[in-house]
């Protein structure tokens, strides 16, 4: 029974860390495709759509029976998610990373609990006590992460030699990291912030979607489901960006058998349809303030191979300022989950996010109360109240 519930504890772990993997992975082969021409509108159009073929049939076999019944607010909740995320943040995504690197922005990404929280505490989601140690946690942890985010931005210093790249760094200075390129020229500076820009709205989007889709798993408890319409709805509404903003050159659409197309496939299957599937699961557990605390695995993961693969080159500024985020980070993931263990919720809800009054098993509270009803409805046929058997299942 022990090594049954650890394991069971470890999954939502094992998860994640395995999605930082995957994404660290989209994060190089989509830095490189782009900087070889891959137009970023049309590259989250066959994402969304690999996504789409890959989990709408499993959405249509595996919940047939348990898909809660569409609304009209369902359906716009969802069309908000699938703006956040395929339209907005992907798009504004590939275009800040196109712009500076993709360790530069990994390491950003690492601002997007603090992002969470903050847009948690506006929307009232959230409260904050300022006599609370641990909601004092979650304050200076919030400032601690966009200290370092500025940190990156405004300084730069000299690069960092690692020792699997130094040999390799001579000859590859035309891959070079966002914030040493913005030293070398105003030009570079002037897209180097463009960058960063998209990267910080990027996370906004993305911290807005892990909020929202917390909300609409409360009324419609079906990932699969839930997965397969986000990446329908955001191939539809990504095609008609793409449409519009490449009309006049459409051979931006066609790819061939190469990176490009492997980084279409790659980020369709791993970062668009498994991750949303798993991110919601996880996230309906432990919240979306959980799912973010494993962003520094994928930081580290993708500097490694940064440095390595594309011969990128990280200057001091964004170590230092990644050290910051991730101490900042780790007193808000300490603060959030002390708030709660003080007001003596269970350990599952202790690392959840804004909005965590979401149950941990809502479906099976939704079948329970179906149960509960046909008895009802039994007993009131059946004066012997035979239909309670059913209850007692």
């Amino acid at each position: 029974m022990g090594v049954g519930r650890a394991l069971s504890d470890a999954k939502p772990y094992v998860a994640m860390v395995l999605l930082q993997v995957g994404f660290a992975g989209m994060y190089i082969v989509s830095v490189a495709s782009l900087k070889r021409g891959m137009n970023h509108f049309v590259l989250v159009v066959y994402r969304n759509l690999v996504a789409t073929v890959l989990m709408a049939p499993f959405a249509l076999l595996l919940e047939r029976g348990v898909r809660p019944k569409m609304t009209l607010r369902i359906f716009l909740k969802i069309m908000g998610l699938a703006i956040l995320e395929p339209v907005l943040d992907q798009n504004l995504y590939y275009m800040g990373a196109k712009l500076t690197s993709a360790g530069f922005a990994s390491a950003l990404v690492n601002i997007l609990p603090a992002v969470t929280f903050l847009l948690a505490v506006l929307l009232r989601m959230e409260k904050v006590r300022l006599r609370s140690l641990h909601s004092q946690a979650k304050i200076a942890g919030t400032v601690f992460t966009v200290a370092g985010a500025v940190l990156m931005i405004m300084y730069h210093g000299p690069v960092v030699q690692f020792p699997w790249s130094s040999s390799a760094s001579g000859s590859a200075g035309h891959h070079v990291d966002g914030a040493a390129a913005a030293a070398a020229t105003a030009s570079s500076a002037s897209s180097w912030l463009n960058g960063t820009v998209m990267l910080v709205g990027s996370c906004v989007c993305w911290s807005g979607f892990f909020i929202l889709q917390n909300n609409t798993l409360q009324s419609y408890p079906a990932e699969l489901s839930l997965t397969a319409l986000i990446c329908v709805l955001g191939s539809a509404m990504s095609g008609a960006v793409a449409l519009v903003a490449e009309r006049r050159d459409m051979s931006v659409w066609v790819i061939g058998f190469d990176t490009r197309l492997f980084t279409a496939v790659y980020s369709g299957i791993v970062c668009s349809g498994v991750a949303y599937y798993v991110q919601g699961l996880v996230t309906r557990a432990r919240g979306p303030v959980f799912v973010t605390a494993f962003q520094p695995l994928c930081m580290i993961i993708t500097a490694v191979l940064g440095s390595t693969i594309l011969k990128e080159e990280i200057t001091l500024g964004s170590v230092i300022g990644a050290v910051i985020i991730v101490v900042g980070l780790y007193a808000l993931i300490w603060g959030k989950g002390g708030d709660h263990a003080d007001n003596g919720k269970p350990p599952a809800a202790a690392a959840a996010a804004p909005g965590e009054g979401l149950a941990i098993d809502h479906a099976a509270g939704q079948r329970r109360r179906r149960r509960q009803a046909c008895c009802a409805r039994r007993r009131r046929r059946d004066a012997g109240g035979e239909g309670c058997l059913l209850a007692s299942l």
